[in-house]
């Protein structure tokens, strides 16, 4: 079990928030006004802080932060994240989607996770937890079929963490490699979303079949 701060107070953080405790972890959860949290920690046994708190807590760092705001919460906790494994399960969203598809404020041959390693160069990023719904992130019911879910990023050692975390979360890991596979994993949250916005289906998740 592991110290963790999950930074960010929408239904991504929240929701991981209430998996890592569900799983034994010693979670904290944190936003930029640490008051916001107050009647929804009580509630729910979950311990709250400001962002610099609860990054300071966690040996492992959630980011459940949405896309826009992302990175200038990373430089402003770059400190606290040194030398730690740090769960990026943000996206570029950029707007609302057009036709189907939502538009992303990076560029095609970047990623938003490469911005964030650049900004805390000595924490430790692995992208996980970025192309599926909150309601399916944890222990998700497929009909016995495990769901994949990809990560990257730079550092063996954290995306090994990240791989035992999903397996208790239910998830089979597929490893994309470095951080620059985190161009490949962040689109798949357009197309997760496409089928929700053209026909409102939302509880599907991706799978790797291997032979």
């Amino acid at each position: 079990m592991a110290k963790v701060g999950v930074l960010g107070s929408s239904n991504v953080g929240k929701t991981l928030a209430l998996g890592f405790k569900k799983h034994g972890h010693d979670v904290r959860i944190g936003s930029r006004e640490a008051a916001k949290l107050a009647e929804w920690s009580a509630e729910n046994g979950v311990s709250s802080g400001s962002f610099e708190e609860v990054a300071a807590h966690g040996e492992v760092v959630v980011l459940g932060v949405v896309g826009h705001a992302v990175e200038a919460v990373v430089k402003g906790v770059a400190g606290a994240l040194a030398g730690k494994t740090v769960i990026d399960a943000t996206n570029p969203i950029g707007g609302p989607p057009v036709k189907g598809i939502l538009p992303y404020f990076t560029g095609a041959n970047e990623s938003l996770m490469e911005r964030l390693q650049a900004a805390a160069p000595d924490a430790r990023f692995v992208k996980a937890f970025s192309s599926v719904g909150a309601p399916n992130f944890v222990n998700p019911d497929f009909g016995g079929t495990r769901p994949t879910m990809f990560i990257a990023g730079n550092h063996a050692d954290a995306k090994a963490q990240v791989t035992a975390i999903l397996d208790q979360f239910g998830w089979d890991a597929e490893d994309i490699g470095g951080v620059e596979g985190a161009r490949a994993i962040e689109p798949l949250c357009q197309l997760w979303c496409a089928p929700g916005f053209l026909r409102n289906q939302w509880t599907h998740a991706f799978k790797v079949l291997k032979r």
